[in-house]
């Protein structure tokens, strides 16, 4: 994350009394989560890094309204889950950094254990990018970010039931499709 680290600028609202939010310590604090966030979404460096900045943009841009947010980390998660969101929409192919699946694979295996871990967990992505659409936002927020069953709730305005319901089907789906696939 770029310009946004370095700013050291305190936010603050009223309700009641006051209270300060330091915006360098939101970034430093989140601005990992974020892009991981959404480099699991757009699997493109520069575009995670945009989103994370256009998040951390919304913050300024609401700070009158940051003494209703309950739990920031959600809420922080939220916008950057919905700018990737848009963002995917509009990334080509050629954008997508192949190296995403390497990050995922374990860093302490042999070069050629690493390699064969690289390609499953490419193959891995390819079968959760297949999935349903709501299945795969389920998947890649529990998954890859460990996410709890609530703040995913909260993320994507779904009852727990459903987030639960939609995580099992996912995982059925994708453990037969790996499975038949001979993964």
């Amino acid at each position: 994350m770029t310009s946004i680290e370095g700013l050291s600028l305190a936010l603050s609202f009223t309700e009641g009394a006051r209270t300060e939010i330091d915006l360098a310590a939101l970034v430093e604090t989140h601005s990992r989560l974020l892009f991981r966030v959404a480099h699991s979404v757009l699997r493109s460096t520069s575009e995670a890094e945009d989103v994370v900045q256009d998040a951390f943009v919304r913050v300024l841009e609401h700070r009158q309204h940051l003494g209703d947010v309950r739990d920031m980390r959600v809420w922080l998660v939220r916008i950057a889950w919905n700018l990737a969101i848009d963002r995917r929409r509009r990334i080509r192919p050629e954008q997508i950094d192949d190296r995403f699946a390497e990050g995922l694979a374990a860093k302490t295996a042999s070069p050629h254990d690493a390699l064969h871990e690289a390609q499953r967990m490419k193959r891995v992505l390819g079968e959760i990018d297949r999935l349903p659409r709501a299945e795969r936002h389920i998947l890649l927020l529990s998954a890859i970010e460990d996410l709890t069953t609530t703040e995913i709730a909260s993320i994507l305005g779904k009852s727990e039931s459903a987030v639960r319901a939609l995580l099992f089907r996912a995982r059925t789906r994708l453990r037969e499709r790996l499975e038949k696939g001979g993964a």
